[in-house]
């Protein structure tokens, strides 16, 4: 069965619009594998740019080998950053707005100059040049009520579940990001600590994946994009009234309110 990409972006935008909860789809379109699964993204992406503008950025999931493993798959998946989903320390969101928000808790870059396609791969020393800031921020998702194990394609094609990437300020000199650590407060009371080898051991490790991803599909990522590298602690689902603060240590802190 041929992937049918259109179509079934149709759907999933309709599906978002009307706020239902997500059941796994990707095989119902045709897409039994992650190529499929790409061009459903890619078709579902071109619908939300006339609602959220360009891309201006990648998500990274799926950056634990737990959560490879729950999933049957043995890299990261990638997300499209679009520029209303940027967003900044301070913002209020609405949990009505989504069907299920969650918050994931990153390291996010920003990328200096672009590594374009090429023959050899990209490395960690290649990246590591090429980043000249990064900063503390929440990634906002909706899973949609997902049943879990997770569904690796659906996900993929339902942009990786993408909401917003709501950033703290950049910086340009950074401490060690395998031993940092990351602190979050729900409401004024330490919840959570992780560190930032939880993120493949390294939270530039995704971008070099991510780098190494798109140039094998002859893509660049470019001078100024951001990229968020994947959380590093458990992901959280709050409540009304709930203020959330993620602190990476040497980098600086982020805030987030909810409301009903």
């Amino acid at each position: 069965m041929t992937v049918q990409a259109e179509a079934a972006a149709d759907a999933l935008f309709d599906d978002h619009q009307a706020k239902r909860n997500l059941v796994p789809f990707a095989a119902q379109w045709g897409a039994t594998d992650l190529e499929g699964a790409y061009a459903i993204q890619a078709a579902l992406v071109e619908r939300y740019v006339p609602v959220h503008g360009p891309r201006v950025g990648y998500k990274i999931g799926l950056t634990s080998k737990r959560m490879q493993e729950m999933c049957s798959i043995d890299h990261p998946v990638p997300g499209v950053v679009l520029a209303s989903r940027r967003q900044h320390s301070g913002i209020v969101r609405r949990l009505s707005d989504l069907v299920h928000l969650g918050l994931e808790f990153e390291i996010c870059v920003r990328i200096g100059r672009d590594l374009p396609p090429r023959a050899a791969p990209y490395s960690m020393d290649d990246v590591t040049a090429a980043v000249n800031a990064v900063a503390p921020a929440f990634e906002v998702i909706d899973d949609r009520n997902s049943p879990y194990p997770l569904d690796p394609l659906s996900l993929v094609a339902d942009n990786a579940w993408n909401e917003g990437i709501v950033l703290g300020e950049f910086r340009a000199q950074w401490p060690d990001h395998a031993s940092v650590r990351g602190g979050v407060e729900r409401n004024g009371e330490v919840i959570d600590e992780g560190l930032g080898s939880a993120v493949l051991g390294h939270p530039f490790e995704p971008v070099v994946w991510l780098a190494n991803h798109l140039s094998a599909r002859g893509q660049t990522l470019r001078a100024g994009e951001i990229v968020s590298t994947g959380s590093l602690v458990t992901t959280r689902f709050p409540e009304a009234g709930d203020h959330f603060r993620f602190r990476v240590e040497g980098v600086g802190d982020t805030e987030l309110s909810l409301i009903a």
